[in-house]
């Protein structure tokens, strides 16, 4: 599957469908993200039945900040809806490839059961 481009037009429907979505947030002018690019469009080709798509946070200003994006490239891995992973780094196909099966394997009746006891713990809605 190719790499969908994200934006301010998609972005929020993208990542709140089910299953699971992965996101790059990258910029053109960064080195380190034209290292991650092939690798980020390998794992698409390989999980393609999940999303995967590109930010670029230079376009892109106001949900870079909204998602607190400091460094790049940044891998954001959304399931369900939820965002589960927030790393800033530029990884290997294997890492990649862990990240999306350790998804995969996600009971996520456990995980929002998790996320309602911290919200209650500290008082978030």
């Amino acid at each position: 599957m190719a790499v969908q481009i994200l934006d301010r037009e998609n972005f929020v429907e993208v990542v709140s469908r089910p299953g699971i979505t992965l996101v790059d947030c990258c910029a053109d002018w960064c080195a380190p993200c034209k290292v991650f690019s092939p690798i980020f469009r390998q794992a698409a080709e390989k999980h393609a039945r999940h999303v995967f798509g590109t930010l670029d946070v230079q376009a892109e200003q106001e949900i870079a900040e909204k998602l607190e994006i400091k460094h790049i490239p940044t891998l954001l891995l959304y399931r369900d809806g939820l965002l589960l992973l927030h790393e800033p780094a530029s990884l290997d196909a294997g890492h990649l490839d862990g990240i999306v099966e350790q998804a995969e394997s996600l009971d996520m009746d456990q995980v929002r059961a998790a996320i309602a006891r911290e919200r209650e713990r500290t008082g978030e809605d």
